[in-house]
């Protein structure tokens, strides 16, 4: 019998420990990470948290949870949340689990051994369908970054980023975010 958004809430505020996803109605508790994944994952936060508008913009790790139109929950390892939607949600929602609807500027998975191909298949998929502005998908270990960035007709259009480069997410103004400093 498949997990009702309710029910999933329910169990997510009763388990602060846990990480759980809601993923074809069946909860999914988000395994533990290699210190190689949370290492990345902390480096890419700490860059966007010091290069961000903090009058426009909060940085999450790894707390958020993100609704697919399907009706699943998702939790990134990094977004990007307008601090206006963040208000909306407190003013509208007071009390309950952090659940955003609406598209994010940037949301980013970085891979792991135990959840890469989880990540780059459904998770990437589901982001996609929010519309969500930008999607990163951090390689720790190859040392690669590759970006879907939506386009005006609703598609994506994916960049690969390697070595030295330089990456400047589209949707948050004047922020760059260097490679070789995320896989230090």
């Amino acid at each position: 019998m498949p997990i009702t958004a309710q029910t999933y809430e329910r169990v997510a505020l009763e388990d602060p420990d846990g990480k759980w996803e809601l993923v074809c109605g069946r909860l999914r508790n988000k395994p533990a990470m290699t210190l190689e994944h949370n290492g990345t994952a902390r480096r890419l936060a700490m860059h966007l948290t010091r290069q961000i508008d903090f009058a426009s913009y909060l940085v999450d790790q790894d707390m958020a949870r993100l609704r697919a139109p399907s009706g699943e929950f998702y939790i990134p390892d990094v977004c990007v949340i307008p601090l206006a939607l963040e208000r909306q949600l407190r003013r509208e929602r007071p009390w309950t689990l952090e659940l955003i609807d609406e598209p994010l500027p940037l949301v980013v998975e970085v891979w792991s051994p135990s959840t890469g191909s989880y990540d780059l298949g459904q998770k990437l998929h589901a982001y996609q369908a929010r519309g969500d502005r930008e999607i990163w998908f951090l390689h720790p270990y190859e040392h690669w970054l590759r970006a879907w960035r939506r386009q005006a007709d609703g598609s994506y259009a994916v960049t690969r980023f390697t070595g030295d480069a330089v990456v400047a997410p589209v949707a948050l103004p004047g922020v760059q975010i260097a490679l070789a400093a995320l896989f230090e």
